[in-house]
């Protein structure tokens, strides 16, 4: 029988999983690298995927009272300026435009001297200050408040390492910004929005997640609180799956965002912004993928079945084409969570277990296959990717077309429930605790090992810790670089007990996340 990748997840240990991830990215047919060095072009496969994540999560976005707009590409050097530590985080990662068009010399194009810019202009990496600047002609009085918008765009973020959805110079995603006129508007919003995302990831990505509050050290570049939610993947390392941040008063400050309050005094916003990236679109590959490729979870599949017509170039291949579509008919007039089913009949002109193949490669959950014999009984054979064998043979189920069309739904349900079940058996099982010091921390995770060589598979670390700042949580974070380790974030449930402090043996505060990260 014909596998669809060669590369294994595992060979005694996770080694090949970097080389099992991008095998599945191009099996899948979800993107590919560009000419731009660190850019990728996202395949229809790979974009219908984002398509549905984004529908989903704007329908989200928009229930909490959020509205959509749009802001520019560019952003004039002098906002970014404007908030120092804004600038110290991002400074290496900004792509900078200094000329506005191009001159022939000598047969070459370069920058035509004469048409340098006054100011230099940032490719957006992130929109707080332009957003910011708007806000502070926008809100004049308490009654503008809160602001609440959102958009869909493109950033830029300068990288020397780059994969595939993980980490590339240009990606595709979301960036709510918000302003309110006091403190505990603002970090309700934030903490509203991280739950957005935890629910968004678990219920629609079928990706369990630990959402918690990020150290000093981890924090978003300007900001007094930030909140993630991190994703465990089948090699054990740890994804940021969208982050949540309270700003405070600094870009109000920075952006002289103020308003008129009721007492006719003038008070600075606190303002919050939060985002999820096409990073998720990887963050699905490596927690439900398997050795046949992408699983995708149903409720962001572009299509839910896929009809694979078995054609053999006879008179009979004009019926089975006439039954496909009564089938895909049939299914399309059924609905999984409030739209209809989502059909594609495959007619390309390949040999139909070649088709079969493909389709299990890209992860479409339901894959039946239609011949002579099914068109004749009106029935419909097919088989689930998250379940495709019955030891090691291919598990197919036959249903006349009736029970088909009105299972489907709830077989749909099903595969959703499971791929979460999986996901979640595998963070809980692999999330340790009882670690008493740092010597047995660099024992359980071992020397640091390259991401791109993939490693042993360890899992994550709930510690004990001090909750230390400055210098001392720097001397922390050194070390912990020195075992490929971060801190991931201060999980929301606490134990009601704590052992003492594992890095400095002192009384600890709180538990962290430590693990090995993308």
């Amino acid at each position: 029988m014909q596998r669809a990748l060669s590369i294994a997840r595992t060979t005694g240990n996770r080694s090949t999983f970097p080389q099992w991830y991008q095998a599945v990215v191009r099996e899948a047919d979800l993107a590919e690298a560009s000419p731009v060095r660190g850019s990728m072009i996202i395949k229809p496969w790979g974009y219908g995927i984002w398509e549905e994540m984004q529908k989903d999560l704007d329908r989200r976005i928009k229930e909490t009272g959020h509205d959509n707009c749009y802001f520019p590409l560019f952003i004039p050097l002098s906002f970014i300026a404007k908030e120092a530590q804004h600038v110290e985080g991002f400074a290496k990662e900004m792509a900078v435009v200094t000329h506005h068009r191009l001159k022939n010399v000598d047969g070459v194009l370069q920058p035509d001297p004469d048409a340098k810019l006054e100011e230099p202009l940032i490719v957006r990496p992130t929109s707080e200050t332009i957003i910011g600047d708007a806000f502070s002609r926008w809100i004049q009085s308490y009654r503008d408040l809160p602001v609440l918008i959102n958009q869909w765009v493109n950033v830029v973020r300068w990288e020397m390492r780059t994969r595939l959805f993980l980490r590339t110079t240009e990606f595709l995603w979301q960036e709510g910004h918000t302003a309110h006129a006091d403190e505990k508007s603002a970090m309700e919003e934030t903490l509203r929005m991280l739950d957005v995302y935890r629910d968004f990831s678990q219920s629609t990505l079928a990706m369990p997640v630990i959402a918690g509050e990020k150290p000093p050290n981890e924090r978003f570049p300007g900001a007094e609180h930030t909140y993630s939610i991190e994703a465990m993947m089948q090699d054990g390392k740890a994804l940021q799956a969208g982050t949540s941040h309270y700003l405070g008063q600094n870009f109000a400050r920075a952006q002289n965002i103020r308003f008129q309050n009721e007492q006719g005094q003038l008070s600075l916003c606190y303002t919050t912004s939060w985002g999820l990236s096409t990073r998720m679109i990887g963050g699905v590959v490596m927690t439900h993928g398997d050795d046949d490729g992408l699983r995708l979870p149903p409720a962001i599949a572009p299509r839910h079945v896929v009809i694979v017509p078995i054609l053999r170039d006879k008179p009979e291949d004009a019926a089975v084409l006439e039954y496909c579509t009564k089938v895909a008919d049939a299914l399309r007039a059924q609905s999984f969570r409030g739209e209809k089913l989502r059909v594609l009949i495959d007619t390309k002109p390949i040999k139909s277990a070649e088709k079969r193949w493909n389709w299990v490669r890209r992860g479409a959950p339901i894959i039946a296959e239609v011949g002579p014999r099914d068109a004749a009984n009106a029935q419909v054979s097919y088989i689930r990717r998250d379940n495709l064998y019955e030891g090691t043979k291919l598990h197919s189920t036959s249903l006349d077309l009736s029970a088909f069309a009105g299972a489907t739904p709830e077989i749909l349900e099903q595969m959703q429930a499971r791929l979460y079940r999986e996901a979640k058996a595998q963070l809980e099982a692999n999330v340790v605790t009882g670690i008493k010091n740092y010597d047995e921390l660099a024992e359980f995770f071992g020397a640091g090992a390259d991401e791109d060589e993939g490693g042993e598979f360890k899992g994550w670390v709930r510690a004990p810790w001090s909750a230390p700042e400055g210098t001392a949580l720097d001397a922390i974070d050194a070390k912990l670089k020195q075992l490929k380790l971060t801190l991931r974030n201060i999980p929301e449930d606490q134990p009601e007990t704590l052992g003492p402090c594992v890095f400095s043996g002192g009384p600890a505060k709180e538990e962290v996340l430590i693990a090995r990260a993308y």
